[in-house]
């Protein structure tokens, strides 16, 4: 090994070359090739399968041959050979005996390799080190270099130690991996124990130092040939909380107090149960005397065990009677009352009846209006959950002032409940807990504290959370909090500089951006990297220079040669200052448990739209930032400052083409995504695009992907939550053309221009393939839960909770571009607002009144957004065998299951088609249609005034195979139709569909439509296009069999194409369009092939004589102008059949054409001839059914619970219970109800419910009248092992305040104090290990009411003692072995 500048370094082993140990790696399967730059990406499909290939300790073929030719020629000598026999031997002897005593050598570890040099460098960071062939170092110290180079069988493996105790750090510029190099800390099986860094320092304007081709600075680079081997220490990389936060920790929020001259005694009363403080209370006893009899009086008259807590503010003896003192020292335990002087600083903090050795008390002196420092009283406590919580009561003088405060928090003693065995997570660690509120800036990171006490899944966390982060599963749908460990034994980070500086857009960034990162090359020999963290990496103004860069790699799996894929596991890439990991022209790559967080731009990203089979396996992103490289990264301020790649003066549209920052940025819809979790970002959780072309380096090299046409990889089990503008996005291209006159937006910028509509092999000709989305977990979205367009597309087994609208789909087009594709989702759960309330703060700005309980809670937009459950916007779209639950509008707001999308220009098929859906009793609103205000303008674009379903089977209206519309549609409408003010709609039989009107030769038109039989109530369409444009199209929706007139607001359109959308075989209409009387017509009929642009079965219309000479064939292509009036009236019949979801016929779209030609210019509205010559009598074509009254067996989601873990089983249980004051309020309902099954309390007294925790069966349903011997005796002793059980009350049963006690064998922490109480919910569990998270007691006082309270308890757990064996197989699991092979 040398080092540049003449320095070198002999290697201990001299020229001597020994086989190399490179685990898992594969050598390989051709010589890299010898460019400076990586190749093009190879074809996804290889010409034949690789060769086998050696993980060995070998060195390349070449190598190989002079190393024999060498060895033959030393033969010749064969005392050198003896030589080097014994060397090698003392060599490997000095190793062993280096080795920590009791550790063995293991082959699996890099740095047992006895070919190994030892190498203590020093720190030389004005030096290069150069390891080349031959140079084979074992790191046994911490380095310094200007850079180091890895190349032609050099080896660089840092040392370990069996107790973990070493510590290694490497300093360098860079790093540079070549051909055939390797750098290695720890191996797959052998996992580094002790902390290795790897710090890479520089600054972007050092104008001394060069940059490094392809890499720049401050990097570790893998080129090809090049190996690079990370492995730390094994430990669980994220989990989630299994029972919920509040924020300050207790749920009572905390407390705290500080006044300048409160004279007298503070006195705080604390429940010993909550933290709550129960009484505020101030005691002049300086100047009054009644005020020290008040004290003894509160004091005497609390229950033992109650919380006191007291300070003295300025003076407080003057007036202190001795029955006060005395009172203070017998039932607080104080030392100090009875001496108390005049402006002593004093607190106390003790438990009543628990006598000196639960009192804490400090006393100051006071002298010269300073006491030198606080009288301070503290001591801590455990509710009856657990939570450890401490009061504080202080006292003090300080520059003339008195000063007394008080303190209940839980500080540094929050114990974090985790789903998963997290042992291996050690005291002073870094994590983070993710938001499960709107803002994803309600993330917070703490850092572990020791907690002897803590089972396997906890931790104790520093400080307080100052959010609330849920724990539970919310109404059925999962919303527990991911917490993601951020330490690792491996660490990889950029040194930073204090401030921003230089030319790293400092204009937009407070921070320095500049970090180090990490990039691989094409052709690698081997990169695998598990439980590393990365931090500070990533260069935020240089593309291509990200914390983990997987850069024109091609197929790096099987098909690339690869007998061991490149992975990365385990990783934890935070604080970077561009994306996480960029998967690069690069397919077949795992990336696997993985945390990204507080990054800025796109954090796992495809880049080039042409990378595919790369798969995301339980990967948690959160704190997504906006960025600037790409528009798609940046903000509204960030896509309008920066202007230099757009075409001269062109000013960009945010919405339309920058704010698309997602956590996971989805170039090609060919990649599997499972189990991962997008826990916040500025924009998308999950967004694919689509690139029309391949974009960037890809462009031209390889063969066109067509994303837009390749079916969807695996999407199972993906959790998206606290996004601004979505969780799932499925929608929008980008630009792949360079800025220009014709089209001056950036490259790369969003763009309206795809639609996903997957077929086999890509391949518009051959069958659709119905994309599957399968459990997607989406709350808390501020916009929308998931806006998806495109089709086929298929939503199944998911839940939607919380979010501004739940899931609003959009068709791939409309016609004329629709090939007939659907969307559906079924088997699922819509939410809108749960008792998951959120805390104000972290950017959540709004806030109000909301959910079935009427409490404040925070809110997406603003407190009067109609939140919508499911969005109907164009489709055709199928929601069956779903349940909502909790739409419950407000004075503010219109919350409803179902709503449409706002202020719509677009078309509705009236094909969107409802059924089978369950309606919770909490639905107030179960559609809504819209009214002028807020959010709805003036409610009357043409889409708004168009909307319509079709209620398949009654289960949303009463009303089966019935059709639901706007209220003031008359198009639509019969007068049997059944009204529903409430949601402004309406309810009518039929048959309906939709002509499409296209016009040319004439701007700005208005069309007025009027039904014959409703001429006083025509609807008015303005027309999707611009008012300025020459061409105009209309999409109504039109009640079948039915005659209608069209008249315009200029003069009539020049041409006119009617097409028949959504008609069934021999549906018709009649229409009149208004002409002048001095017009000409040529009118003819064709059916339009969508997909060759064909027209066949062209058909001219003849003349006819009169309207009822035309109403005698409607089958004849015929047509009658009546000149007087100055109507054309023609048959609109559809005479073939459609299939499928198609918006036109099999043979195509039948289509009339009518070409008119008039001189004249007026105005064509021929209303006041048209009527009343042509009106009709209203009659209903389709008679109305009756209304279904039988409740639906069938309808809604067939589970109740949509979790993350959908392989666990989940109990729903609910326990209401019943006080005196609730039943004389006129409430009579108590119950208890498990899987549905209601067992009522009919009685005053207990039910106590035993469910097989293993099973999840009912076991028994036992009442008490009261706390009697009975009842005791079953609680000790009745309920059988591996019980949950549930227990409510009724009136005031005698004995309640005895049951506390009993319920500690059943996991409470302690026995709470039930005196006074009137009611009680309890769950708990019989015969476990360990107490379990969702134990949880909940009791009413007064008019206080606990209502009915909801828990979802998951079955079957090994921690209840249960059995494992037989369990289910994990389907993520199985999903991620066929994807990748692996597990």
């Amino acid at each position: 090994m040398q080092m540049s500048n003449g320095v070198s370094v002999a290697s201990t082993n001299g020229t001597r070359q020994s086989p190399r140990y490179v685990p898992g790696r594969v050598a390989p399967v051709r010589s890299p090739p010898p460019l400076s730059k990586a190749p093009p990406p190879p074809p996804l499909k290889p010409p034949g399968p690789p060769p086998e290939r050696r993980a060995t300790f070998s060195l390349s073929e070449e190598g190989q041959r002079q190393e024999r030719a060498q060895y033959l020629r030393k033969r010749r000598n064969t005392f050198v050979c003896f030589g080097v026999s014994i060397g090698t031997f003392l060599l490997s002897l000095i190793l062993i005996l280096s080795l920590t005593g009791g550790d063995v050598l293991d082959e699996n570890c890099p740095d047992h390799n006895p070919s190994l040099s030892s190498w203590k460098p020093g720190h030389r960071p004005d030096k290069a080190a150069v390891v080349r062939k031959g140079d084979l170092l074992r790191l046994d110290a911490s380095a310094t270099f200007y850079s180091l180079t890895i190349q032609s069988g050099g080896q660089v493996v840092f040392a370990d130690s069996a107790d973990a105790s070493g510590n290694i750090t490497l300093r360098t510029r860079h790093i540079d991996i070549e051909d055939g190099g390797a750098l290695h800390i720890g191996a797959p099986k052998c996992p580094y124990r002790s902390r290795a860094s790897i710090a890479l320092f520089g600054r972007s304007d050092e104008a001394a130092v060069g940059e490094v081709a392809g890499l720049g600075r401050k990097f570790i680079g893998v080129r090809a040939g090049g190996t690079l081997e990370l492995h730390g220490a094994r430990r669980p990389s994220w989990t989630l909380l299994t029972r919920g936060i509040p924020a300050s920790g207790l749920a009572t929020g905390g407390y705290s107090f500080q006044k300048n001259f409160s004279r007298g005694i503070n006195v705080r009363v604390v429940d010993q149960d909550t933290g709550a403080v129960l009484q505020v209370e101030r005691y002049d006893t300086h100047e009054l005397r009644n005020d020290s009899r008040r004290l003894t009086q509160l004091l005497r008259a609390l229950p033992a065990g109650r919380v006191v807590a007291l300070a003295v503010g300025d003076s407080a003896v003057k007036s202190l009677l001795e029955e006060t003192k005395r009172s203070i020292q017998e039932l607080l335990g104080s030392t100090y009352i009875l001496d108390l002087k005049y402006r002593q600083a004093w607190a106390l903090v003790a438990e009543v009846g628990g006598g000196n050795a639960s009192c804490s008390e400090a006393v100051r002196e006071h002298e010269n209006h300073e006491t030198g420092g606080r009288a301070l009283a503290r001591r801590s406590y455990t509710t009856a959950h657990g939570v450890g919580f401490s009061v504080s009561a202080f006292s003090e003088w300080r520059n003339g002032f008195p000063i007394s405060g008080f303190q209940v928090d839980a500080v540094d003693q929050v114990v974090l409940n985790l789903q998963d065995d997290v042992q291996t997570w050690q005291p002073g660690d870094r994590i983070v807990v993710a938001s499960t509120d709107y803002s994803m800036h309600q993330a917070e990171e703490f850092t572990l504290l020791p907690c002897p006490l803590c089972t396997s899944r906890q931790v104790r966390i520093q400080g307080r959370p100052q959010y609330a982060h849920m724990g539970e599963i919310v109404e059925g749908v999962d919303m527990r909090a991911e917490v993601g460990l951020l330490t690792r034994n491996i660490l990889i980070y950029g040194e930073m500089e204090n401030s921003c500086y230089g030319n790293n857009l400092c204009q937009f960034f407070n921070h320095d951006t500049f970090g180090g990162h990490i990039k691989v090359f094409g052709n690698f020999s081997a990169v695998h990297l598990s439980q590393v963290e990365l931090r500070n990496l990533g260069q935020q103004r240089e593309v291509g220079r990200y914390p983990l860069h997987f850069h024109l790699c091609g197929d790096v799996d099987s098909r690339g040669g690869y007998r061991e894929p490149a992975y990365v596991d385990g990783l934890s890439i935070h604080h970077s200052f561009s994306r996480c990991i960029t998967v690069h022209a690069t397919n077949g790559l795992l990336v696997k448990d993985t945390v990204g967080f507080d990054t800025l731009g796109h954090c796992f990203f495809l880049e080039d739209g042409i990378e595919q089979r790369n798969t995301f396996y339980h990967n948690l992103g959160l704190l997504t930032r906006p960025g600037t490289l790409l528009p798609t990264d940046r903000n509204d301020t960030v896509c309008l400052a920066l202007r230099d790649r757009v075409f001269q003066n062109y000013v960009p549209s945010p919405s339309t083409e920058c704010k698309a920052v997602s956590t996971f940025w989805i170039a090609n819809p060919n990649n599997n995504l499972i189990s991962n979790a997008a826990a916040g970002s500025q924009d998308a959780g999950i967004w694919y695009v689509f690139h029309s072309s391949p974009t960037g380096d890809s462009h031209g090299l390889v063969p066109d992907t067509r994303p837009e046409l390749t079916p969807l990889g695996v999407f199972f089990n993906n959790r998206v939550h606290s996004n601004f503008k979505a969780g799932l996005f499925i929608d929008k291209g980008v630009k792949t053309t360079k800025a220009s006159a014709a089209d001056p937006r950036e490259y790369l910028c969003l763009d309206n221009n795809a639609r996903f509509r997957p077929h086999q092999n890509a391949d518009p000709s051959q069958p659709r393939v119905a994309a599957l989305i399968d459990t997607l977990i989406s709350f808390k979205n501020n916009d929308l839960g998931a806006w998806i367009r495109g089709g086929d597309i298929i939503i199944q087994n998911s839940g939607f909770a919380d979010n501004g609208v739940g899931l609003a789909f959009a068709s791939d087009g409309s016609y004329p571009k629709d090939e007939g594709s659907s969307q559906e989702v079924t088997q699922s759960l819509f939410v809108g607002e749960s008792r998951n309330r959120g805390t104000m703060g972290g950017q959540n700005k709004y806030s109000g009144l909301g959910a079935v309980d009427g409490k404040m809670r925070t809110l997406p937009r603003n407190k009067t957004f109609p939140i919508r459950g499911f969005q109907i916007y164009d489709g055709p779209v199928r929601v069956t065998r779903s349940t909502f639950r909790s739409y419950v509008p407000t004075s503010e707001r219109f919350t409803s299951a179902v709503g449409f999308n706002l202020k719509n220009t677009w078309q509705l098929t009236p094909r969107n088609n409802l059924s089978q859906l369950s309606f919770h009793s909490t639905v107030g609103l179960r559609a809504f249609f819209g009214r002028p205000g807020q959010w709805f303008e003036e409610n009357d674009m043409d889409g708004d005034k168009n909307s319509i379903f079709h209620d398949v089977d009654g289960s949303v209206t009463g009303y089966g195979d019935t059709y639901v519309g706007r209220a003031d549609n008359y198009l639509i409408r019969h007068p049997d139709c059944v009204n529903i003010s409430l949601w402004n709609g309406v309810v009518c039989s039929g048959a309906y569909a939709q002509v499409y009107i296209q016009t040319q030769g004439s701007s700005g038109l208005g069309l007025s439509i009027s039904r014959d039989e409703y001429p006083a109530a025509p609807l008015l369409l303005r027309g999707i296009n611009s008012q300025g444009a020459l061409s105009q199209q209309y999409q109504p929706v039109l009640m079948m069999s039915k005659s209608y007139t069209l008249h315009w607001s200029g003069p009539a359109p020049r041409e006119i194409v009617l097409s028949l959308i959504n008609f069934n075989q021999g549906d018709w209409v009649l229409v009149g369009l208004c002409y002048p009387s001095d017009t000409t017509f040529q009118i003819m009929a064709d059916i339009n092939d969508r997909q060759s642009n064909t027209f066949d079965d062209i058909t001219d219309y003849g003349p006819s004589f009169s309207l009822a000479d035309l109403e005698k064939r409607p089958n004849d292509r015929k047509y009658f102008f009546d000149r007087g009036v100055g109507l054309l009236w023609l048959y609109l019949r559809a005479r073939h059949g459609r299939e499928g979801h198609s918006y036109c016929s099999a043979r195509g779209c039948e289509r009339v054409k009518v070409m008119a030609t008039t001189s004249t210019r007026q105005t064509c509205n021929c209303t006041a001839k048209a009527y009343p010559k042509y009106s009709k009598t209203p009659s209903a074509v389709v008679p109305m059914p009756r209304v279904n009254i039988q409740t639906c067996t069938d309808c809604g989601a067939s589970q109740l619970v949509f979790s993350s873990d959908p392989w666990n089983s989940y109990l729903h249980t609910q326990i209401k219970s019943l006080s005196s004051q609730e039943e004389q309020g006129g409430d009579s309902q108590a119950f208890i109800t498990v899987e549905g099954d209601i067992s009522p309390l009919s009685q005053a007294g207990f039910l106590l419910v035993t469910v097989d925790a293993c099973l999840g069966k009912v076991t028994k349903k036992t009442p008490f009248s009261k706390m009697d011997a009975k009842m005791e005796q079953y609680l000790r002793t009745g309920i059988p092992k591996r019980s949950i059980v549930l227990l409510g009350s009724r009136g005031r049963p005698e004995g309640l305040d005895g049951v506390a006690p009993y319920l500690v064998p059943l996991g409470m922490a302690k026995a709470a104090d039930l005196h006074r109480k009137e009611s009680l919910v309890f769950w708990g569990f019989q015969g476990g290990p360990t107490r379990v998270p969702w134990v949880s007691l909940l009791s009413s006082q007064g008019e206080e009411a606990v209502g009915l309270q909801e828990l979802y308890i998951p079955l079957g757990l090994e921690a209840y003692g249960c059995p494992q064996a037989g369990r289910t197989p994990r389907r993520d699991v199985e999903l991620l072995r066929a994807a990748t092979g692996r597990q």
